[in-house]
């Protein structure tokens, strides 16, 4: 079991995933270090934590390897008992392989996978200076299935599940304290997909509208809920998080057809959207 206290580091903390690990981790006595690029959106929720807890606010682009370093560094002295990271800043990109070119794929891979990367290997020093320590790295579960359209975003969030666990069983040999779990949310109500950037071979606007649309008619799982998942999780030392039903039922999928999963699950996905 690993003991939520002294102080978490999470990314992408302005809102979504991140905002709502917040809110639940200061409540059960976690200081906090905050980072996003949304500084004015970080000190509102600071405000709202309250004196309660210590927290720390940090404007970091994940996608710049020297913006996470001085995160680490900062968040470190600030909280000398931090001892859980969890890299949960995400991004989506829509478009088929065709429709995106090599720059969006690029900028992609910077916040989602080397973001995650670049976080790991920042805090970890530190990490495993405490007693027991827990990194959480958010992949999604198009990091165990990968849908057409979405070939920067899986592969992106495959090499997170890949990296995660194999850092995850090097610590673990090692004899480390520190722990490590990887997430896969499947449909949760934040605001990924209405700010996903769209392919520059994407010219036809109603596709965007009808992707928003399926996702957010789709995504049952409430931030809070999902935080409350990895917080189980965190408690536990998962390895792997598993957030939703859909999730879940995916992931079954894939085992029992690995190589022939898409047609069922497009099936199901379109019943999904529309709400039977």
């Amino acid at each position: 079991m690993t003991t939520i206290r002294g102080a978490a580091a999470i990314t992408g903390a302005a809102s979504g995933i991140g905002r709502a690990l917040a809110v639940e981790l200061a409540q059960r006595g976690c200081d906090l270090a905050l980072a996003d690029r949304d500084e004015a959106a970080l000190k509102t929720l600071a405000a709202e934590i309250g004196t309660t807890r210590k927290v720390s606010v940090h404007r970091v682009d994940v996608g710049e390897p020297a913006d996470i370093a001085q995160f680490a560094s900062e968040a470190t002295t600030a909280h000398p008992a931090l001892g859980i990271v969890i890299n949960n800043v995400g991004v989506a990109l829509m478009g088929s392989f065709e429709e995106i070119d090599q720059a969006q794929m690029d900028w992609l891979f910077d916040i989602n996978f080397w973001g995650v990367v670049h976080g790991t290997r920042a805090f970890l020093p530190h990490l495993k200076t405490q007693a027991e320590a827990h990194i959480v790295n958010l992949s999604s579960i198009f990091g165990i299935i990968a849908p057409p359209g979405q070939s920067a975003y899986a592969a992106a969030k495959f090499a997170v599940r890949g990296f995660s666990e194999s850092v995850r069983h090097e610590l673990a040999v090692a004899g480390s304290p520190v722990r490590l779990s990887v997430v896969h949310p499947g449909g949760v109500a934040t605001a990924i997909a209405r700010n996903a950037r769209t392919g520059i071979g994407v010219t036809d606007n109603a596709r965007r509208a009808q992707s928003i649309d399926r996702f957010e008619n789709a995504a049952k799982t409430t931030p809070k809920d999902a935080a409350l998942r990895i917080i189980r999780g965190i408690e536990k030392n998962e390895p792997r998080i598993l957030i939703g039903n859909d999730a879940r039922f995916m992931d079954l999928l894939q085992r029992f057809r690995p190589g022939t999963y898409w047609a069922p699950l497009q099936r199901k996905l379109e019943k999904m959207a529309k709400g039977t």
